[in-house]
């Protein structure tokens, strides 16, 4: 993985004050050396400079970024982040073609695909990418992402200037992008967040590319193509047929994923979908006459104050220890204390330029920096609860028929010390069912289907494009704010695609959540962890992790100058602070509860005072 970054105008030539630029684009890699410390490049022309930060995981060699290519007088160049898993297909046919690589990179596959396919070649594509290819013939600059998201890519123009990066921190180093927030802004990170809307980057004027889009930035303007998304179509197939179909999809997905030229670590939770890749993985290093690293995540004293509620019934630690028996991994037990975890909090938001899902992003930031240690490529069991149907809002009828994103629908415990005249200015509410509506709106609809497996059609989609999203945006930077690439084998697109369309029967036989999941990858895994009810990550019960929170936000609420001030009553707030810590009632998700929100504020005002931002 890599961080990109640049900028395009064509208005001025920047050779004309080649210094300047050429340290503008310095500067902006420099931002983004947390994601690749191993090289970086710079490339400039007339109208584009490219900036490139390279973490090494193919052809440590030769290749190098920004890397350029001619043929027949015509000259392209890439800056590239992500991992293509099925360039051993595309290679044959540009060699027959007549193409000769100078490196096994994916990234010289890629510019080559391009200058031969043209802009949609993208489809043939396997992996997960954000990059940017500027045509020196047609005065063209194209920036990709990958179909689920899991790369990042920003981008903002102010007047002639197009700005783009991995993160937004990179941006803001061209003199023309400047951070500030508007009532879009506070609606985004109050109404919805830590989740935001596909291509709304929350800075005002900060933009992201969509997940399965690109874009063309030429002098006509800037054109936005949509090259894929989910599709409905009848499914055929027998439940046999089925597990059979999906047993293969999850296999390969993995084994594709392990490519790389560095050795490759899972994380294991203990929960069956880490434990599947865990073991597809494990066998794959065996037969290379390898042993794979695993780690595992937890905090400190958490068999002391652990506690049992419906979304998460029990630990994870016992779990891990049975997987282990079975796959026979070299691994590693990691804790966090509730200072560590307290302090990464602020960390997080460095990370992420923005405030997120509070100690959950800030305990997998810290984990993945120990884990950076030893590995640089990990493999992950994300976003399989998002395509199986493993959360409770696919098969709890009250949370699946709320109106509204089914993780956050209530909004009142997400603005319990906001104050009145916020509220009724804002209209949180308003905002979050809009944009609840909008995507609703955009739901694949198959003739025939009844209403209810329309409307868990419909979860699914708002999964994938919403709570998925935010998982994966908090698995990159926090993964990548270490320099550790993680990869993500169930969101392979195959499988988004032939899963969405299986019945909601099939995947919830018996009653049990990701039986279809199950039943697939049933060889992989031992009796007790295969018929195991879904846990989600791991978080700390710890009372001095709440009483650290407590202590912070009184500081920041009898602090009138602090930014958040404007935001909140101070009586209210005082008065939460003050009760008992409400662990049982999430405003988002499964695990964001009283403490988390307290944190996601502590957040939100640091994030304020760090890029100057006011009210």
């Amino acid at each position: 993985m890599c961080g990109i970054s640049g900028f395009c105008d064509f208005s001025q030539n920047f050779s004309d004050k080649k210094p300047l630029w050429e340290t503008i684009l310095t500067d902006m890699h420099k931002t983004l050396a947390h994601r690749g410390r191993d090289a970086a490049g710079t490339y400039l022309d007339a109208h584009v400079g490219l900036s490139h930060a390279r973490l090494s995981i193919r052809d440590i060699i030769c290749g190098k970024q920004p890397m350029l290519r001619t043929r027949d007088g015509r000259c392209c160049a890439i800056v590239y982040n992500g991992e293509i898993y099925n360039t051993d297909e595309l290679v044959p046919e540009l060699i027959s073609a007549g193409y000769s690589f100078e490196t096994t990179s994916d990234t010289e596959v890629i510019l080559y695909a391009y200058m031969h396919y043209g802009k949609d070649f993208v489809n043939k594509l396997n992996g997960i990418f954000a990059f940017a290819i500027w045509d020196s013939a047609k005065e063209e600059l194209l920036l990709y992402r990958d179909r689920a998201g899991t790369k990042p890519l920003f981008f903002a123009q102010e007047g002639n200037a197009f700005v783009f990066g991995s993160e937004p921190k990179a941006l803001f180093v061209h003199p023309a992008i400047r951070p500030a927030i508007d009532s879009e802004s506070l609606l985004e990170l109050l109404a919805v967040g830590p989740a935001h809307t596909l291509g709304n980057g929350v800075f005002c004027g900060m933009h992201e590319v969509v997940p399965g889009h690109y874009l063309t930035v030429g002098r006509s303007g800037i054109h936005d193509t949509l090259y894929w998304d989910l599709t409905c179509r009848e499914h055929t197939d027998s439940y046999p047929e089925t597990v059979e179909k999906v047993s293969f999809l999850v296999r390969d997905a993995v084994r594709r994923q392990m490519v790389s030229d560095v050795p490759v670590c899972t994380f294991l939770s203990g929960g069956i979908d880490s434990s599947i890749v865990t073991m597809i993985a494990a066998d794959y290093m065996r037969e290379q006459g390898n042993t794979l690293n695993t780690f595992s995540f937890d905090f400190t004293e958490n068999d002391k104050y652990f506690q049992s509620n419906s979304f998460q019934p029990e630990r994870d630690l016992p779990y891990v220890n049975i997987m282990l028996k079975r796959c026979r991994t070299h691994h590693t037990y990691l804790e966090c204390s509730q200072t560590t975890l307290f302090d990464s909090l602020f960390t997080a938001v460095d990370a992420k330029d923005l405030p997120g899902m509070t100690d959950v992003d800030a305990s997998l930031l810290y984990f993945c920096s120990l884990v950076a240690k030893h590995n640089k490529v990990a493999l992950t069991g994300e976003c399989a609860d998002e395509i199986f149907g493993g959360y409770p809002w696919f098969y709890r009828s009250e949370l699946m028929n709320r109106d509204g994103f089914p993780w956050s629908a209530d909004l009142s415990a997400r603005t319990v010390f906001l104050s009145d005249d916020v509220k009724a200015s804002l209209d949180l509410y308003g905002y979050s069912h809009a944009r609840y509506e909008e995507t609703l709106a955009r739901v694949p609809k198959l003739a025939g289907e009844s209403e209810e497996e329309a409307r868990r059609r419909a979860i699914g989609y708002l999964n994938i494009k919403w709570f998925m999203q935010t998982l994966l945006d908090r698995m990159d930077r926090t993964s990548m704010y270490s320099g550790l690439e993680a990869r993500v084998p169930f969101a392979d697109h195959r499988i988004m695609e032939y899963v969405f369309n299986v019945p909601w029967e099939m995947k919830y036989q018996n009653g049990v959540e990701k039986t279809l999941l199950r039943d697939a990858c049933a060889d992989l895994l031992p009796e007790e962890l295969l018929h195991r009810k879904k846990s989600p990550y791991p978080k700390t019960y710890h009372p001095g992790y709440e009483k650290l929170l407590s202590e912070r936000l009184t500081e920041i609420i009898n602090d009138p100058n602090a930014p958040i001030a404007p935001l909140i009553d101070k009586k209210k707030a005082l008065d939460f602070i003050a009760a008992p810590a409400d662990l049982g009632k999430p405003w988002f998700g499964q695990l964001m509860a009283g403490p988390q929100l307290a944190a996601y504020f502590i957040q939100l005002n640091y994030w304020m005072e760090k890029y100057h931002l006011s009210i």
